[in-house]
C-alpha cells in the first residue's frame, strides 16, 4: 500500500515562502519519479514540477520556473517543493504524486498512479 502525505501548506502573504513536504511510505520511493500538481477552486488540476528518480533532472511549469524548486531525499522517502515569491494566483490545493514506473509525460496527471490527500496553500495579496 502506497501512502503519500503532504504537509507544509498554510496561509501566507504575497512574497512569502513555503516549503511543502510529501512523505512516502514503503521501500521503493527511490524507484519512482515524483511530481507536484495543484488545483485551484473551479479549475482543473495542473502540473507544477516533477523530478526523476535520482533527482538528476527536474521539470517545471512556466508559472513555477525561477520561483519553485522541487527536490527529494531518497534516504528519508520525502519529496519537497520550496516555493518562493508566492503570488495570490498560487493559491490552490497542492498534491504530490508518484509517477507510474513506465509512465509517459511528466506533465500529465494521468501518468501518476498514486496521490496524496493534498495540502492547502493560500496566498493573500
Amino acid at each position: 500500500q502506497v501512502q503519500l502525505v503532504e504537509s507544509g501548506g498554510g496561509l501566507v502573504q504575497a512574497g512569502d515562502s513555503l516549503r511543502l513536504s510529501c512523505a512516502a511510505s514503503g521501500r521503493t520511493f527511490s524507484s519512482y519519479a515524483m511530481g507536484w500538481f495543484r488545483q485551484a477552486p473551479g479549475k482543473e488540476r495542473e502540473f507544477v514540477a516533477a523530478i526523476t528518480r535520482n533527482g538528476g533532472a527536474t521539470y517545471y511549469a512556466d508559472s513555477a520556473k525561477g520561483r519553485f524548486t522541487i527536490s527529494r531525499d531518497n534516504a528519508k522517502n520525502t519529496l519537497y517543493l520550496q516555493m518562493n515569491s508566492l503570488k495570490p494566483e498560487d493559491t490552490a490545493v497542492y498534491y504530490c504524486g508518484r509517477r507510474a514506473l513506465y509512465g509517459g509525460s511528466y506533465y500529465r496527471d494521468v501518468e501518476y498512479a498514486y496521490w496524496g490527500q493534498g495540502t492547502q496553500v493560500t496566498v493573500s495579496s
